[in-house]
């Protein structure tokens, strides 16, 4: 299982960090909005498809084609860790050596939206005050840590929980592997 565990993981993980690389460097293009949701989930399925490559590779290659569900699901979530700590490392060295003014411009963004909706005077200075306690947050490594693993992980854990069902399989005969 180690073997198919890191070498789809490493897969997943190496998807991210390419694919992350490129929408960082057009971040100022893509946004934050929707069409910044839609590339960064994109890209997380796409990686996330290891999951399930993975299991089928485990389940055909090493479990003679049958596998339960907890086996399958222990696969899945293995390369699911390993892609979300290649996925956090990335932000990290993305955020503190490229964008140390992330915050920045995401509190900008966020003050400008409310802006264009009308927002009273008052309503600004709470989003102001939010996106202070944001930032100041966010300084804090182990916060910035998780912030940005809860990104991927509902994510592959989904993939991981489909996959895992749709790939497990029973021994000919009708007993459980």
């Amino acid at each position: 299982m180690k073997r198919t565990v890191l070498t789809y993981g490493l897969l997943c993980g190496a998807i991210i960090v390419v694919t992350m690389a490129i929408s960082m460097a057009f971040h100022d293009q893509i946004g934050f909005d929707t069409k910044g949701l839609v590339v960064g989930y994109t890209t997380m399925v796409l990686a996330f498809l290891m999951i399930f490559l993975g299991i089928k590779s485990y389940r055909d290659n090493v479990a003679g084609g049958v596998i339960k569900f907890g086996k399958a699901f222990q696969v899945g979530i293995l390369i699911t860790a390993i892609g979300c700590a290649f996925y956090v490392a990335s932000w990290e060295v993305i955020y503190y050596n490229f964008m140390p003014d992330f915050t920045d411009k995401y509190a900008a963004h966020e003050m400008a939206k409310e802006k264009a909706v009308g927002a009273t005077e008052a309503q600004l200075a709470a989003k102001a005050k939010e996106m202070a306690d944001f930032k100041e947050m966010y300084k804090n490594p182990l916060m910035n840590i998780a912030f940005t693993l809860l990104e991927p992980l509902p994510v592959g854990l989904l993939i991981t929980l489909v996959a895992a069902g749709v790939l497990s399989r029973k021994k000919s005969g009708g007993a459980l592997a």
